[in-house]
């Protein structure tokens, strides 16, 4: 797994944070067999868990993966930074830099054009109101799960153990990492933005 990768989780998961408040107030590196060593470590998929202390909320974890850039620009942008910086828990699925890179061109841009429409709630879709380590998801095979949003994603585990989530659109995202640790809450890495229409 890409440090790049694991900095996009981070903010993805500081984005569902703010979002879970906001709703309560009104990439190249083969992959490995081991756990890969990025500011926070973290668990390539199949899904797996590791457990590091964590030491920083979902956007400081975020921002220091150094991946998620795209992502904690959005939320800052959508004003959902202190919700992700509040107490949580939360579970955020957060997509890497190269997954808004993957959107069609001038998506991102547009977006941030209307940050408390349509980008708030791309953001609210990947967060979850619970803190759900990768040992819980897996045990969630072809159920529907609620996020802040309201909208729901459908899990697919494999044999294998990888899981996928399919989004309101029909969208198959892979989990790619697992259970990066934050004090507020569990961030996993996804390689594809979840889109909740």
């Amino acid at each position: 797994m890409s440090a790049r990768t694991l900095r996009v989780a981070v903010v993805v998961a500081a984005l569902g944070v703010v979002a879970a408040a906001c709703g309560e107030d009104a990439a190249d590196t083969a992959p490995t067999t081991a756990a890969a060593t990025v500011a926070p470590t973290v668990t390539q998929a199949p899904m797996t868990t590791v457990a590091p202390s964590p030491a920083a909320d979902i956007v400081d974890t975020a921002v220091a993966a150094g991946d998620f850039t795209t992502l904690v620009t959005a939320v800052k942008a959508a004003g959902l930074e202190q919700t992700l910086r509040g107490e949580g828990p939360f579970t955020v699925f957060a997509p890497t830099d190269d997954a808004f890179a993957a959107l069609p061109a001038g998506t991102v841009d547009t977006l941030l054009e209307d940050p408390t429409g349509e980008l708030s709630a791309i953001l609210t879709y990947h967060v979850l109101a619970a803190a759900v380590p990768a040992a819980d998801v897996v045990g969630l095979d072809g159920q529907k799960v609620t996020t802040v949003n309201g909208a729901t994603v459908t899990v697919a585990v494999a044999d294998d153990g990888s899981v996928t989530l399919t989004d309101a659109a029909g969208n198959e995202v892979a989990v790619v990492a697992t259970d990066v640790p934050a004090t507020n809450g569990v961030i996993h890495v996804i390689d594809a933005v979840l889109l909740p229409s």
